[in-house]
């Protein structure tokens, strides 16, 4: 039975490669780097912002990652002065999670983004009630594919990773949830495909946020 849907945030509750690209882009531009095509970000996310920025500052010409330091800090800087910068949540996700929630679902959010971000964009796009719990990056937890992070949810609600849904679009994603012992769900509007998702874990693969309904109904009566 699913007590509890936890999220990844980046390709799955909201589309933010654009958000990405804008950042990055500008802070090659500092160094004199090329900037990169937006859709090579959908291979530098998933984690966390230090590594995309270390595959990015290599893609971009930086082999040795000699700004790597200084661009890292730039790079989360540049990015809370404008966190929502073409953000938009994905069609039919805020109908799904009101759906789930009627459900007796509770909900919450695992990102590799800094905290900080995560519960500024997760409350701009969803308000701050959706959610039960959001939890970013921090020192206290470690980064996906590490389950830290579902696992204190879990934990905070009071269910086994056994009664949890966890949902991304990414390997690492796919990762997590097996690690915490929980239902894996990747899905297919994010920034990955299915062959990666479906190849590290993925329990089962939904092509649109309303198959999440159907999904967890399944899982409830097994």
């Amino acid at each position: 039975m699913i007590k509890v849907c936890i999220f990844d945030l980046d390709g799955t509750l909201a589309y933010t490669l654009d958000s990405m690209a804008a950042v990055g882009n500008a802070v090659m531009e500092k160094f004199g780097l090329k900037p990169m095509p937006a859709d090579n970000y959908r291979y530098y996310c998933g984690n966390g912002a230090d590594m995309l920025v270390q595959r990015l500052l290599i893609d971009a010409g930086d082999k040795e990652l000699v700004h790597y330091e200084e661009a890292r800090l730039l790079y989360r800087e540049k990015f809370d002065e404008d966190p929502f910068y073409k953000i938009e949540h994905y069609p039919g996700m805020p109908d799904t999670l009101e759906k789930l929630k009627k459900k007796g679902v509770r909900l919450g959010v695992c990102s590799n983004k800094p905290h900080e971000a995560a519960v500024k964009v997760i409350e701009k796009m969803f308000g701050n009630s959706e959610f039960d719990m959001v939890l970013g990056q921090s020192e206290a937890i470690r980064k996906k594919p590490a389950p830290d992070g579902p696992l204190k949810a879990a934990s905070e609600f009071g269910v086994s990773p056994s009664e949890c849904m966890y949902v991304g679009d990414t390997k690492t994603d796919m990762e997590t949830g097996t690690a915490a012992k929980m239902h894996t769900v990747g899905v297919l509007w994010g920034f990955r495909d299915r062959e990666e998702l479906e190849s590290n874990g993925a329990e089962k693969v939904a092509e649109k946020p309303q198959d999440l309904l159907y999904i967890c109904e399944e899982w409830k009566n097994d």
